[in-house]
């Protein structure tokens, strides 16, 4: 069975350079395939390059995909990190200008 939610970036860089590598790290401990639908691209989760190439900026939905044997839980953390996490790497980066 597969596992799909839809994520709006919110915070102001969109899944730029380090918070797509970050987001690449985390998807790497799951043994699920983790793809992201961006307008009419899929790309793989696991892979920078592929996360990269979709142009996730602000306002943006995306799709995020998990199938296999812990699909809900690599959606759950995918989706946590994008709505949340990524707005406090905005604020970090905010702080340290």
């Amino acid at each position: 069975m597969m596992v799909r939610k839809e994520a709006i970036i919110k915070n102001k860089t969109g899944l730029h350079a380090r918070p797509a590598a970050r987001f690449v790290q985390l998807t790497k401990k799951y043994q699920s395939e983790l793809k992201i639908i961006c307008d009419d691209r899929e790309v793989n989760a696991k892979s920078i390059m592929g996360v990269l190439s979709i142009g996730a900026v602000k306002g943006k939905k995306i799709i995020l995909v998990a199938d296999g044997k812990d699909e809900k839980e690599a959606v759950a953390e995918m989706v946590q990190f994008i709505e949340d996490e990524l707005s406090a790497i905005d604020q970090d980066n905010l702080a340290k200008e």
